[in-house]
């Protein structure tokens, strides 16, 4: 495992800008470089503390589900190697084994967010109104307990310490048209479905995840960003769940219960992180990579 990567520093390409994760620089004017940093976020505020291995954990993952899934819709990947595109040895090792170099696409101004089980803001929804994202569903459902069909429930992206705010379909259809709104629900929810019934059988309930698309020039449809991995979904091991409660996850849920400890109001700057937490969320993040891919 390399040093821990909290923010890159490529020189030798434009910086287009950084999201909580991600530092997107331009290749060209088809192609972008994306280094997949080990900054980690919570509660919408970007932490002090690197997650080791953060980084080339999630690109791994997101590798794998996007060959995985290459055949329901066509992602953002090029296969050319980003120590290609990048000019010093120094720069070559910020991007190794945590960047890509994709497609330069035209981004939808919506998540795609797909639902197994009833849990998070979807619970919450659920408790207020019986209904999640306009979507009615069955009275008397417990907290993680497995919804009788998946359902999508489309969120609009925020700022970086921003919320992201859950739409109905009506409204996405309003931001991106009726067809387009149409094929990305059905693509997600194919996607969701594949993934998780591979997850099941390696031990993972994923119990929701986001998606998120572009379009080419000629109004192609491509899945980018990241898919799958601890960052965008929620993963479950089987042998914990239990309907009722808020089962374990793989990801930097040990983070959020530690922050909940403390006395914050959860604005930035968020509070510095003890060794234990760190080293709990790394061993996290890996034994999902481990789990879900076989790989070490």
């Amino acid at each position: 495992m390399t040093q821990p990567l909290f923010e890159s520093s490529i020189a030798s390409l434009p910086l287009l800008g950084r999201g909580k994760v991600r530092d997107i620089y331009a290749v060209s004017d088809e192609l972008l470089l994306i280094v997949t940093s080990d900054r980690l976020s919570a509660f919408d505020v970007i932490l002090p503390d690197p997650i080791p291995g953060k980084g080339e954990v999630l690109t791994s993952v997101a590798n794998f589900w996007f060959g995985k899934l290459s055949h329901i819709v066509p992602n953002q990947l090029t296969g050319i190697d980003p120590e290609t595109v990048v000019k010093t040895e120094e720069e070559r090792a910020q991007v190794r084994g945590r960047s890509l170099v994709v497609k330069r696409l035209k981004p939808l101004p919506i998540e795609a967010v797909v639902r197994g089980y009833l849990i998070g803001s979807g619970w919450k929804d659920y408790q207020q109104t019986g209904a999640v994202c306009g979507i009615q569903l069955p009275a008397g459902l417990r907290q993680a307990e497995q919804l009788p069909a998946p359902i999508f429930t489309p969120a609009t992206k925020a700022e970086i310490g921003e919320h992201d705010e859950n739409i109905d379909f009506a409204t996405m259809e309003s931001l991106i048209g009726h067809e387009l709104a149409v094929k990305v629900r059905d693509v997600s929810l194919r996607l969701y479905r594949e993934a998780a019934a591979h997850a099941r059988v390696r031990g993972i309930i994923i119990a929701d995840t986001k998606f998120e698309f572009g379009l080419d020039k000629d109004g192609r449809l491509y899945l980018i960003d990241e898919a799958l991995t601890p960052d965008s979904s929620r993963f479950w091991p089987a042998d914990e769940y239990q309907v009722g409660i808020s089962p374990p996850s793989f990801d930097k849920q040990f983070v959020r219960d530690y922050l909940e400890t403390l006395d914050w109001n959860k604005q930035a700057p968020g509070p510095k992180l003890p060794v234990e937490i760190l080293e709990r969320t790394t061993a996290k993040y890996r034994e999902a990579l481990s789990r879900l891919t076989g790989q070490a």
